[in-house]
């Protein structure tokens, strides 16, 4: 049963995140908002989850492993239906901060439930049955939030978690071992540093497209980055660091880590980008943008029995080079579509983004974790999911930072947003992906070649 649970959260997770994106422009109608403000309803769930993130090790080792799990669940759940209830922008931002609290917990409790619950012989399989949801959650969410949306209220995309949120909570009642250990000293200094570095940079390119407060938001960006560097300071000190400076120190995962993040920023701004594109602009039913978006979800699956192979073949340097390049291209290539285009050429288009984004960041995942030592490993997944969350939130706050200002810049109502302004958002997001290609330049040529030995032994 602990596996079903883990893949319950898992897939109750992944789905909550991708039903949401076609469901914005409705949402948007009936809160009375401007739906070029609404990347604030992605942008908070997953900032905090980012900074919960690191503490959940420390939170289950003081009060174990079933009462967080159980904890996480209900605030999951008591957030969903808050969002439900939402009558204005504002509750709805509250409730998603509420809902990213419980979702930053579960999967990492529900996981390190696993590593203590099975023998490292039967670990592999399990998880690999745990995550098979997760493959899923892509594929399904974009049609059940267009179908919802279209033939039901937006309200459903939230009031869907409640009946898995009960049945989690029940299995991990009955189930779930409460596991506990001997904490360690929390780094308090060093949580808030980086927790405040986080939000004030995410903030910051949150208020940056609003024209009336450039000012304001670089302010806070600045404060962002000053606070990013006494964190850094301070890990390089603090005996006991959230994250040790000696991870940086690691060549591969510090190349891995900082273009995980300036290349995950054009595919993050997608799935905000796209669905507006298409609802908005080409005046598609929720539906048909669901369905639209299907080919990339797919394509993401059906790539990785492919990523080893090529590995084996060209290695990672090459392989990420030329990926990320291509990637920035078929960003920059969006440009030239409008309501006109075929949408057999779209779904084609968007086939190929998702194979290769799937590709991209399997190795460059890989890539990251490969040089790490064991006592480093824990500190350094825990960083990179952290990266990979405030990836996301940067990347949608960007995406819709540019869009205001292409708004702006072309004259666009503010109901009916030109083609044009999402044209000029998608260059410069593709632009912003092509130049994390300088960051993999500085890989060698034998990097992880280990990894793919043994891969493909």
């Amino acid at each position: 049963m602990l596996p079903a649970l883990l893949a319950l959260a898992i897939f109750m997770q992944m789905l909550d995140v991708t039903v949401l994106n076609t469901a914005l422009p409705s949402m948007a109608r009936d809160l009375n908002a401007s739906a070029l403000h609404m990347q604030s309803v992605i942008v908070s769930y997953v900032l905090t989850v980012a900074v919960c993130i690191p503490i959940s090790a420390h939170l289950s080792d003081r009060f174990g492993t079933r009462r967080i799990f159980m904890a996480a669940m209900f605030l999951f759940g008591l957030g969903s239906l808050l969002c439900a209830l939402s009558s204005q922008l504002s509750m709805l931002l509250v409730s998603r901060v509420i809902q990213g609290m419980g979702g930053a917990l579960l999967t990492p409790v529900a996981r390190l439930v696993l590593m203590k619950s099975f023998r490292n012989a039967e670990l592999l399989r399990v998880l690999n049955y745990a995550v098979m949801p997760a493959l899923l959650g892509p594929i399904l969410g974009p049609l059940v939030g267009g179908y919802l949306v279209q033939y039901a209220s937006w309200h459903w995309i939230f009031l869907i978690n409640l009946p898995f949120a009960v049945l989690s909570l029940f299995f991990a009642s009955k189930w779930m071992p409460n596991y506990t250990e001997k904490p360690g000293k929390l780094d308090l200094h060093g949580l808030l540093l980086f927790i405040g570095s986080a939000c004030l940079l995410t903030l910051g390119f949150e208020l940056a497209g609003h024209i009336a407060s450039p000012a304001l938001s670089g302010m806070l960006i600045l404060a962002g980055f000053f606070l990013l560097l006494g964190y850094k300071r301070h890990s390089t000190h603090k005996q006991n660091a959230l994250y040790p400076g000696h991870l940086l120190s690691v060549r591969t995962y510090r190349i891995g880590l900082s273009s995980n993040l300036l290349s995950r920023i054009g595919m993050a701004a997608l799935p905000f980008l796209l669905p507006m594109l298409f609802q908005i602009s080409f005046a598609y039913s929720p539906v048909q943008s669901a369905f639209l978006l299907l080919p990339m979800a797919i394509s993401a699956m059906a790539a990785k029995p492919f990523l080893h192979p090529l590995l084996n073949r060209f290695g990672y340097r090459s392989i990420l080079l030329s990926n990320t390049i291509l990637i920035g291209l078929l960003i920059t290539a969006l440009a030239f579509i409008d309501a006109q285009t075929s949408t057999v050429w779209i779904s084609l288009h968007l086939l190929l983004l998702g194979a290769a984004n799937s590709i991209q960041f399997s190795a460059v995942n890989t890539l990251t974790m490969a040089r790490l030592r064991p006592y480093q490993k824990s500190s350094g997944n825990s960083l990179m999911a952290v990266n990979q969350q405030l990836a996301m939130g940067l990347g949608t706050a960007i995406g819709a930072m540019l869009l205001r200002y292409g708004q702006a810049l072309f004259g666009a109502s503010s109901v009916q947003t030109a083609t044009t302004a999402f044209q000029f958002t998608f260059v410069i997001v593709g632009l912003i992906t092509l130049s994390s290609a300088f960051i993999f330049r500085r890989l060698h040529a034998m990097d992880g070649h280990n990894m793919t030995q043994k891969q493909g032994a």
